[in-house]
Parts: C-alpha cells; sequence; structure tokens
C-alpha cells in the first residue's frame, strides 16, 4: 500500500472498511510518569471507528530507534467533529520509544480503524468495566458510547498506586460513577474487586461487564458472569504483524459451542465474549 492520503482502503474492519492515512501530530505529551497521550489531526474517514477498535501505527524510523513492524495500539478517543484522534500509550520498547519522539507538526502514518470493537445490546442498561494500567486506554471509547445512548456506567480503575491511575477524569465526564483500587492502598486485589461487583450486582445495577488484558481480570470476572448470568466482553492484547488477519500471529484459542476454535485477535476481534475466551 502507497503511504499517502490518499491511501488504499482495507476490508477488514468492523464498519466494512478502513484506510491507511497519513495525520499530523497535534500534541504528544506525558499523562504521568509511565504514560503518553499522543493527540493526532486526521482525516474525517478514518474516524468512523467503534470502541475496542484499534489502529496499526507505522512508528518513525530514526538514527536512534529502528522499529520493524507497525504497532497495534487501541484508540483511546475518536473526535469527528475535531478531525482528532487519541492514542494513550506506555513507552516500553523500540516503537513506542520512536512514537515518543514525534513532535507536534510531525507526520504518522496509521491504517485503520481495525477490528470489531465492543457492543451495548438494548437491554443493557447498566455496564460495569474494570481493567488495570493503560488496559482502561482501550475502555475509554465505551464511556463515550456508554452516554451517548443514555447508559448508566461504573468504572473500576486499578493501578500500582494513586499517581498513576488512569482515565479517572475521563471516565467521570462521561457521567460514570468511578471507583479507584490501587495495590499501595491494599485495594486492588481481586477479591476486594469481586466483593464490590458482587455489591452492585446484589442491587440490580450491573446487566453487562467489560474488560480489557489482564488474564486475573479475565478469570475473575468469567466467574462472576457464570455465576449470576451477567454477558460481558473483553478486550485481548496480543503481538500482531500484519494487523489484517493474513499473517496468522495473533491466533488465540476459544471455547465455542463445547468444542475449541481458533481465531485472529486483530480480525476477528480484539474484542471477544468474556466466556468464550481462554485464559493464558
Amino acid at each position: 500500500m502507497t503511504q499517502t492520503d490518499t491511501a488504499a482502503e482495507v476490508r477488514t474492519s468492523a464498519n466494512g472498511e478502513a484506510f491507511e492515512a497519513e495525520t499530523v501530530v497535534k500534541s504528544n505529551e506525558e499523562v504521568n510518569g509511565e504514560y503518553r497521550l499522543l493527540i493526532l489531526d486526521a482525516p474525517q474517514r478514518i474516524l468512523n471507528c467503534r470502541p475496542g477498535q484499534f489502529f496499526h501505527l507505522l512508528c518513525p524510523v530514526t538514527t536512534a530507534h529502528q522499529p520493524y513492524l507497525r504497532r497495534p495500539m487501541s484508540i483511546y478517543g475518536f473526535y469527528p467533529e475535531r478531525g482528532e484522534l487519541h492514542f494513550l500509550y506506555k513507552v516500553t520498547g523500540e516503537g513506542t520509544r520512536a512514537l515518543a519522539e514525534l513532535r507536534p507538526g510531525d507526520t504518522l502514518n496509521v491504517l485503520g480503524p481495525l477490528g470489531h470493537g465492543y457492543t451495548i445490546q438494548d437491554d443493557w442498561q447498566n455496564l460495569l468495566l474494570v481493567a488495570r494500567g493503560v488496559g482502561l486506554a482501550t475502555l475509554a471509547p465505551l464511556a463515550q458510547e456508554a452516554r451517548r445512548l443514555g447508559r448508566k456506567l461504573t468504572a473500576i480503575c486499578s493501578a500500582r498506586s494513586p499517581e498513576v491511575l488512569m482515565s479517572v477524569d475521563l471516565f467521570r465526564e462521561m457521567g460514570a460513577e468511578v471507583i479507584t483500587v490501587t495495590d499501595a492502598e491494599g485495594t486492588s486485589g481481586m477479591e476486594d474487586i469481586r466483593a464490590t461487583i458482587e455489591a452492585r450486582i446484589a442491587a440490580g445495577e450491573v446487566d453487562a461487564l467489560y474488560t480489557c488484558g489482564s488474564n486475573r481480570m479475565l478469570k475473575l470476572l468469567q466467574d462472576i458472569g457464570a455465576k449470576h448470568g451477567i454477558p460481558g466482553e473483553i478486550a485481548l492484547e496480543q503481538q500482531m504483524a500484519c494487523g489484517l488477519g493474513m499473517c496468522q500471529c495473533c491466533v488465540r484459542s476459544f471455547r465455542r459451542d463445547n468444542r475449541i476454535v481458533h481465531e485472529r485477535v486483530c480480525r476477528e476481534g480484539p474484542v471477544f465474549d468474556m466466556q468464550e475466551a481462554m485464559g493464558w
């Protein structure tokens, strides 16, 4: 594919189409000691997104960093009215170190939106999401969608310490009830989170569960969901090469119809039925 603003169309996303496009960096700033927020000026055609979808970013090659493959990154926010696309990321490797060097006015080639995102069924009026660290970035657009649909949202945000809690203000701006739990305060254990969720279920305040990434969180919510008959969805994290479903790099196992099936996280996901996902 070409790396121009008129780039090729890719028939792969839940919306029926995705694009390769050049974007312009508006800002790329530290949020706290661990995370950065990248805001891109993006063309309208790539902003027809769904919560939980992702983009494949062509990280810049510099004298210090030479990332080879694109990097998949979940959408933190998309704002067609402002022409903006947001990504929240942690600098951990060659690709994200290269991204961290982007400055306002630089260009960044992106491919997307890709994959199938979260859904909110008509009878899911009370939504509860729980995630930790940068996993909350994937769930942020879900809060936007919940507000648009007039649903009640509870967000349990977990982190090592209060200083690195993510997305708390954003969730509150979207009208969510926010519950923060941290290792430093001794409130982030799985049994503490279980008790918090069980209390809301007992009060009739949970119709659906959402999470991202964490294996411990997946197992906890699978258990709670199965016990109470509450549906849920999880966005899975997986190493990807092409991001389009061709290379088979991101295949995962799922339980479905009393058998184990294998699907690609980039193509059939990254969001899957929580009860079908298998731990790792």
